[in-house]
């Protein structure tokens, strides 16, 4: 019991505290989580996936399975997911949203930081790879999903191009593979900005918190709730071995694919308004469950 309490309070009471001052700040002062939002989207985002890109020294072999891993993951859990929504025939944009909340961890803003409280800087390296990942897929097929809600196939894809975070992804790729050494006038606005990202949206996972309410669709809500932290689990740990993650890329790997709801599902909801209600809920609902699931899962994790 020690373990556990030493867990929560060490790796996942920091981040939930940051959280709270985002849901005082949209509660008392009424600070508008859109454009927040919108420039976490638009600006810090890319910043910090083009950072942790360029930043990273991990192997190709271990960056190619850590890769794999959050591609089988994401779209696996997405997978089962619409297995399991295919007979509840749920409206087009309310089966896009529960996709996005499924298929989408909070990796960023929550789990990169809890992964290195709780494992280390080696496996935080490992975890910045499932991010930069995660990115490209929330920033691709994530929007695909949330446009194409109510938006035609061409109008969704548009909607993904219009994503500066997938060039800056491309430009960080190019730079790695030519090994180009940025000028320090280029580099450090990106790196500022890049600092900005996690405590900007664990404030706005705090203020979309604030905005929860009730659900219309409890029983919706918790069926992806638990897809989202327990099933998501259990994939991430019967495919870890099998991609050959093991030690700290293996914690990492787990972790992330454990994550409760992405803030960002969030954004695009509101962006391409596909249920909020619903996501907001989901985000609400894993996040204020997910202390209890991580702290057993990081228990674990460390024996």
């Amino acid at each position: 019991m020690s373990l556990l309490l030493s867990i929560f309070t060490d790796d996942i009471l920091p981040i939930l505290l940051v959280a709270f001052v985002g849901f005082l700040l949209a509660r008392y002062l009424r600070v508008d989580v859109k454009t927040l939002s919108r420039v976490t989207l638009y600006a810090l985002t890319p910043c910090l996936a083009f950072n942790v890109l360029v930043t990273s020294n991990i192997g190709v072999a271990e960056l190619g399975r850590m890769a794999l891993f959050a591609v089988c993951t994401v779209l696996g859990i997405g997978l089962i997911a619409r297995l399991i929504m295919l007979p509840l025939r749920l409206d087009r944009a309310t089966a896009s949203a529960c996709l996005i909340v499924v298929m989408f961890a909070n990796g960023g803003n929550y789990g990169l930081p809890l992964t290195l409280f709780a494992f280390g800087q080696e496996a935080m390296a490992h975890a910045t790879i499932y991010f930069v990942v995660s990115v490209m897929l929330t920033y691709t097929v994530g929007i695909f999903l949330a446009s194409s809600g109510h938006q035609s196939l061409r109008g969704a894809l548009l909607s993904v191009l219009k994503m500066p975070v997938v060039y800056a992804v491309v430009l960080a790729l190019v730079v790695v593979i030519t090994k180009t050494t940025l000028p320090l006038p280029v580099l450090r606005p990106i790196q500022l900005l890049s600092n900005a990202a996690i405590p900007v949206m664990i404030l706005v996972l705090g203020m979309q918190l604030e905005r929860a309410a009730i659900p219309a669709r409890p029983l919706l809500v918790g069926m992806a709730t638990a897809l989202r932290l327990i099933v998501a689990m259990v994939l991430g740990l019967v495919l870890a071995p099998i991609l050959g993650l093991t030690g700290a890329a293996r914690q990492a790997g787990v972790v992330q694919a454990a994550m409760p709801t992405a803030v960002v599902t969030t954004i695009l909801a509101l962006e391409f308004q596909i249920d909020p209600s619903l996501v907001t809920g989901v985000v609400f609902l894993s996040t204020l469950l997910s202390p209890f699931t991580l702290t057993l899962l990081i228990a674990f994790l460390q024996r």
